[in-house]
């Protein structure tokens, strides 16, 4: 994927269902869900374990999120060996893009998404793509 277009994904997408993130502010997946939150982002938090997160109502998966918010992109922070079944649910959901944080890869999945005509990135971090991007200048 060249830069350009992981560039469009980050202005395109305005909601995030990101599965996998964490109550505890320490934790990375809640850090970057935060950070683009404060860039303006819908978060949607998917999390069975809990109830809201960074003042939003937290979801246990994909399913369960209403069909009238639109998910643009899911963005991923579980083991890849739990990516298919995620990956199933954004395809049922209608999302564009699945984003797999640093670390996770899973080819059989992003082949589904892809074959289902969704973008995928795989093994990067979606805070630090955007501050390449977006970053202000440093004065």
């Amino acid at each position: 994927m060249s830069p350009d277009q992981v560039k469009q994904i980050l202005r395109d997408t305005k909601t995030i269902a990101v599965v996998g993130v964490s109550a505890r502010a320490e934790q990375p997946s809640h850090a970057v869900a935060k950070y683009m939150q404060a860039h303006g982002y819908k978060i949607i938090p998917v999390n069975p374990r809990a109830q809201e997160i960074l003042g939003e109502k937290v979801y246990p998966n994909l399913t369960a999120i209403p069909r009238e918010i639109q998910i643009d992109t899911v963005q991923i922070f579980l083991h890849s060996e739990a990516v298919p079944p995620v990956t199933q649910e954004a395809i049922a959901l209608g999302a564009k893009v699945i984003w797999m944080q640093e670390g996770v890869r899973n080819e059989q999945a992003a082949a589904r998404a892809e074959k289902a005509g969704l973008v995928v990135i795989q093994d990067r971090c979606m805070r630090a793509a955007h501050r390449f991007f977006f970053a202000e200048p440093i004065k």
